[in-house]
């Protein structure tokens, strides 16, 4: 079912304009009336809550009476490109002649009772202001080229201020630079290799040690064990002799 049309008169009816500098809060008013003979409930709603403050966003329009909404856009960082991209759309009921608590009324409206009419908002720079960004843009374009070519201005007189003398005596050094560095690593990496023989020769010599040391406490344990015997045996002998004695 097709939505009434709006009751309430708008001005303006299509679009909100906001004049910058957006460096401040840059408002404009909307007028909202009601020719009817009945009191009519409104709300103000936006696509870009966080960007605008409207004051009153809603309330009661008494039967042949106006209103004056200020919306308010906060200050920004204008972008030429951003246009047209927010709207609004202010929302409308026929308010109950009973009416005691306007939220319940929005809460239980039926939706062929809503009528809503739309503005875009339309942001609008002045034309010294757009010329005065246009310039300070080129400039720092041109303070960028400047610099630029002024560094490569400078290194391209360093190089042309050396004579053929001093480039071969710069190229002869930093051949030399580079022999030295590749004579360091070759001694940084014997030096590696010299250490680890060195702690592969210390464990040989390590384990060979602990080796003939276990040797040595076998061959004296044996030989102790070897003596115990002889003496044992000894002893047993001269017992076993003076018994048969």
């Amino acid at each position: 079912m097709a939505r009434p049309e709006q009751v309430l008169l708008l001005e303006p009816q299509h679009e909100l304009k906001f004049r910058g500098p957006f460096t401040d809060v840059v408002t404009t008013t909307l007028k909202l009336a009601n020719p009817t003979d009945r009191n009519v409930c409104f709300k103000v709603k936006t696509t870009a809550p966080r960007r605008y403050c409207v004051r009153p966003n809603s309330g009661v329009i008494d039967a042949g009476t106006s209103i004056n909404v200020s919306v308010m856009l906060q200050p920004f960082d204008y972008d030429p490109n951003e246009k047209s991209k927010h709207k609004f759309m202010v929302q409308s009921l026929i308010a109950p002649p009973d009416m005691t608590d306007m939220e319940g009324v929005w809460k239980e409206a039926k939706p062929e009772e809503l009528m809503d009419s739309k503005l875009r908002c339309v942001f609008d720079m002045p034309i010294e202001n757009e010329k005065t960004h246009e310039i300070d843009s080129n400039k720092m374009m041109s303070s960028s080229l400047l610099k630029s070519e002024s560094s490569t201005l400078s290194m391209k007189s360093m190089v042309s201020s050396l004579d053929d003398g001093e480039v071969k005596r710069i190229m002869e050094e930093c051949k030399r630079l580079q022999m030295e560095v590749q004579r360091l690593r070759e001694e940084n990496k014997q030096i590696r290799e010299d250490d680890g023989l060195r702690m592969r020769k210390s464990t040989v010599m390590a384990a060979q040690h602990s080796s003939s040391s276990s040797v040595a406490v076998k061959e004296e344990g044996l030989s102790i064990r070897v003596i115990a015997l002889i003496v044992l045996f000894f002893v047993i002998g001269v017992i076993v002799g003076k018994l048969l004695l």
